[in-house]
């Protein structure tokens, strides 16, 4: 096979990067081709020029780049040598250093109809940020976790209350409970996935009817949750001033300890009924609080006067939805 003389491979790549830079959006039309073909991702070496391209769709535009970055080269992360794991760390570090670049990003979550960081990139994001084995944590992963602090916030950045929060929401959810059960040694996965577990309670209350349904399933994990909201109720309570579903929830799981003492001796489920017992008692104490709250936020609504209701609301639920 004849090879192709050094400048004419030259010429291919500044008329590539002319293209990628002026029209990023080209390179997702390719996505489908270069997702399944082995030689853009298993190939080490043809695994650079695939880096290559997605920093040129970076220059051109931020959001398709990072677009382009969390289906192709996120993937690879978990396969790749660690020259090409390094390359891809520095596109992201180098990109996030652009000034601006994190404000952009989060006023552009969504691209073409997709959300730019999907709830299963942000899975597969939590995982490297906090690897199960410690060997794992090679200075590449410590480095990682900073990149990770960002691309989680667009991941997790929408509007409360939204349709769209609801679906990814209850997607993040059903991850979050399995890594948290799976690996309770690992403090650092298993504290992010619980933290990561209550923010979808308080952004969406149909997550406490999905936590009813996975309960059984995952005890262990539930137990763990459980003490994280028994230990931070207090903060709990004001990100989330509306505490019926929890109290909702915590009457079924009482139901279902019941249950599950009756017929297997489980420590687990001992574990979880003094939680759920100590919760219930704390609430009932916040329960005079909180009516009292609701009087209050009824009588400032009421004097700001119709014209301002609407914008005093919003800001209103932003600062109780504050993550």
């Amino acid at each position: 096979m004849v090879q192709k003389p050094k400048k004419s491979r030259v010429a291919i790549f500044v008329v590539l990067a002319t293209v990628v830079r002026q029209k990023p959006e080209v390179l997702i039309s390719l996505f489908p081709v270069m997702a399944k073909d082995p030689k853009y991702q298993v190939h080490q070496d043809k695994q650079k020029i695939t880096i290559w391209l997605v920093a040129q769709a970076f220059e051109g535009n931020l959001i398709v780049g990072l677009f382009m970055w969390v289906r192709l080269l996120l993937p690879m992360l978990s396969y790749s040598n660690r020259q090409n794991r390094c390359l891809i760390l520095k596109l992201m570090e180098r990109i996030l250093s652009v000034p601006k670049a994190r404000s952009v990003l989060l006023n552009g979550v969504v691209w073409n109809g997709e959300r730019v960081v999907p709830p299963w990139a942000l899975e597969l994001l939590m995982r490297i940020a906090f690897p199960v084995y410690l060997k794992d944590k090679v200075k590449a992963t410590q480095r990682f976790e900073a990149v990770y602090r960002t691309l989680k916030k667009i991941a997790l950045a929408c509007s409360p209350g939204s349709k769209e929060m609801k679906q990814i929401t209850g997607e993040i959810l059903q991850f979050a409970i399995k890594a948290v059960g799976e690996h309770k040694c690992i403090h650092g996965l298993t504290d992010e996935a619980t933290n990561i577990f209550i923010w979808c309670l308080t952004q969406n209350q149909d997550c406490y009817k999905q936590w009813e349904d996975l309960y059984l399933d995952n005890i262990e994990a539930s137990v763990y949750i459980l003490d994280k909201l028994y230990n931070g109720l207090e903060e709990h309570s004001v990100k989330h001033y509306n505490l019926q579903s929890l109290k909702t929830s915590l009457k079924s799981f009482r139901q279902k300890n019941s249950k599950a003492l009756a017929i297997r001796n489980k420590n687990f489920f001992r574990y979880a009924e003094r939680y759920c017992e100590l919760i219930s008692t704390r609430l009932s104490w916040y329960e005079p609080i909180l009516r009292r709250y609701d009087e209050v936020l009824g009588y400032v609504l009421l004097a700001a006067g119709a014209g301002g209701v609407a914008a005093l609301y919003r800001n209103i639920q932003l600062l109780f939805t504050m993550t």
